[in-house]
């Protein structure tokens, strides 16, 4: 009614870091296994609430990477992924969890700290076929900054910082393979790489494996953003293209 006092509602204020990189030729993401309640021995993705009312978001999420995983936000690049706050989504109170991802090639191994049991990387097909179950509603989170990573290959040409200079286009396309979680055609990839301009400049060198002809090296360019787009293969509903 107007005149009422109003009072407003208390509700909590976290950050939730969605840190992937590639190991092994595998994409893995960072998770911790939580040390304390709730959900205490389950995995889940680092973060953890402001320290006051002083804190920046960005900071804390910072914060939060060095003390639970010990990696410098200095050396990554943390972008916003989304706000999430679904009412039940934490059963400590209503809480609302501000996210932020990375991809960044060659992290090191990540040990816990504060809240945290330990910090491990785990390969993403592990959690996406359920083996690795994520406390929260991580899954969902993780699962937005898979195709936030998955569209920025598209669009960017971040893939070339996972690949060690010179790399052949195999190399290239074994890193889109792993984030994308498809089989490229290689003859079909080669066509498409090499028709966005500045995207890969040649080495000048060849590698030799085998048998077969060598393969051209390249390193990247100095395009940044790629057009036309390197557009995912459609995947159907078994995963076939």
């Amino acid at each position: 009614m107007p005149g009422d006092h109003w009072t407003p509602p208390l509700v909590l204020l976290a950050v939730d870091l969605v840190i992937f990189t590639l190991r092994e030729s595998v994409l893995q993401v960072l998770v911790v296994e939580r040390g304390i309640e709730p959900f205490r021995g389950a995995f889940a993705l680092p973060g953890g609430f402001l320290a006051d009312e002083n804190e920046d978001v960005a900071a804390a999420a910072a914060r939060e990477l060095q003390e639970e995983a010990a990696l410098d936000a200095a050396e990554l690049h943390l972008e916003q992924l989304g706000a999430y706050g679904t009412p039940g989504r934490d059963p400590r109170g209503r809480v609302i969890s501000v996210a932020y991802l990375a991809i960044a090639p060659r992290l090191p191994e990540p040990y816990a700290g504060t809240d945290a049991a330990r910090a491990v990387w785990v390969p993403m097909p592990e959690i996406l076929d359920r083996r690795v179950r994520l406390a929260f509603d991580h899954e969902q989170i993780l699962n937005d900054g898979l195709e936030r990573a998955r569209a920025k290959l598209e669009s960017t040409a971040l893939a070339t910082a996972f690949c060690t200079s010179p790399f052949t286009i195999s190399d290239l396309q074994q890193v889109y393979e792993a984030v994308w979680g498809v089989r490229l055609d290689p003859r079909n990839f080669y066509r498409k790489v090499q028709a966005v301009d500045g995207f890969l400049v040649p080495a000048g060198e060849e590698r030799r494996a085998g048998r077969g002809r060598p393969a051209r090296l390249f390193e990247a360019g100095e395009r940044l953003t790629l057009w036309p787009p390197l557009v995912r293969p459609a995947v159907s509903a078994k995963g076939e293209q």
